[in-house]
């Protein structure tokens, strides 16, 4: 896998991420119920669920392409569309992170993996979401090493970036600026959204 290749899959993973929604919820009531460590946790056990998406979808994608091109790249098309849809809804976002973060009662250690986990788990988006994001990457990587950077690099973005969101919640001068920058998070990642998906098109 070339670097500038890696690099679209980091940048399209660190978008999915940062994309407002329930697991920023989860992660923001525990880390502001029940303190960092709390909110780190429930990051780590969500980007456990992350991995689990993205080795299904690599699998179910590699057999695809095998079996069926013409499939695959249908795929892809409605992947490129789903991707597009992201962005004009981020695009369309006021301020989308930052109504997410809200606090709710304390829980235990064990409460804040399960619910990481479970939140991630349980989210067909997050598998919808990976078909879109790999659909690019695994025909133009067929060695197991470099399948394995595509499963892994997502798994540890979406652990830092939440591990990140438990660390500033835990500032609540940092939050305020978090929360007064939010809407350009949101446009932001929608322009990216949709450039990638036109970058899918022309790929497939």
């Amino acid at each position: 896998m070339t670097l500038s290749i890696w690099f679209s899959l980091f940048l399209i993973s660190a978008l999915g991420a940062m994309s407002p929604g329930p697991s920023l919820a989860v992660v923001a009531k525990h880390s502001l119920a029940s303190g960092r460590m709390h909110g780190m946790i429930t990051s780590w056990s969500h980007s456990l669920g992350v991995g689990i998406h993205a080795l299904l979808g690599i699998l179910g994608l590699a057999v695809v392409l095998k079996q069926s091109p013409t499939l695959f790249t249908a795929i892809s098309y409605a992947g490129a569309g789903y991707l597009a849809y992201l962005g004009v809804n981020a695009l369309r976002s006021k301020g989308g992170i930052a109504a997410k973060l809200k606090a709710g009662e304390s829980t235990t250690m064990i409460e804040a993996a399960r619910d990481g986990l479970m939140i991630s788990l349980l989210n067909p988006k997050l598998a919808l979401y990976f078909i879109a994001l790999f659909s690019q990457f695994v025909a133009l990587s067929a060695e197991l090493s470099s399948r394995v950077i595509i499963v892994a690099t997502p798994i540890i973005v979406d652990g830092l970036w939440y591990t990140l969101i438990a660390i500033i919640l835990s500032r609540p001068k940092v939050l305020e600026k978090l929360r007064a920058k939010a809407h350009w998070i949101d446009r932001v990642s929608g322009v990216v959204l949709i450039l990638l998906a036109m970058r899918v098109v022309y790929m497939a």
